[in-house]
């Protein structure tokens, strides 16, 4: 099979999406962050001295994927026509799961964005958080979902 991401001498490349068609295209991707009670109950009930930890983590989460053809290389630069953050608290697992819904019409695919945004959010509640809870855990970052394009759609079984 021969790679996308590679010329014939090895060299690292951008994929050429130019003779591609634009199709609509959704990715979901989520994240979890496992705390103590103590810091999940701060969170839940919105009582950190620093305030609305997920109201930022949304805000990160968005401008995360702006930034994610800088941050993974090779990315494609893509329009982002609709980001959408959900918090799930699980209160009998104690954890926080952000689901992240990305949306575009574009020549490539939107799961990057989606899978960054998804591990930024966690990433802004632990930084958030640390100062009361340095054992916190990040688990879980995957795709749920995406359509659109040649490959169609996937769906995390």
């Amino acid at each position: 099979m021969k790679s996308t991401h590679f010329t014939n001498k090895g060299a690292a490349r951008m994929v050429d999406v130019s003779s591609k068609s634009s199709s609509k295209r959704v990715a979901i991707a989520s994240s979890k962050i496992f705390m103590k009670k103590k810091t999940f109950d701060m969170v839940a009930k919105g009582q950190h001295k620093k305030g609305d930890v997920l109201a930022i983590a949304r805000i990160a989460a968005i401008m995360s994927v702006k930034k994610t053809y800088e941050l993974i290389p090779l990315c494609h630069p893509i329009s982002v026509e609709a980001v959408d953050v959900e918090f799930k608290l699980n209160i009998k697992k104690i954890f926080i799961e952000s689901l992240v819904t990305c949306k575009t019409n574009n020549k490539t695919g939107i799961e990057m964005e989606a899978l960054t945004a998804a591990s930024v959010a966690a990433l802004t509640i632990y930084d958030m958080c640390k100062s009361v809870d340095k054992a916190m855990t990040i688990d879980s970052i995957s795709l749920l979902h995406k359509s659109g394009g040649k490959t169609g759609t996937y769906n995390k079984k």
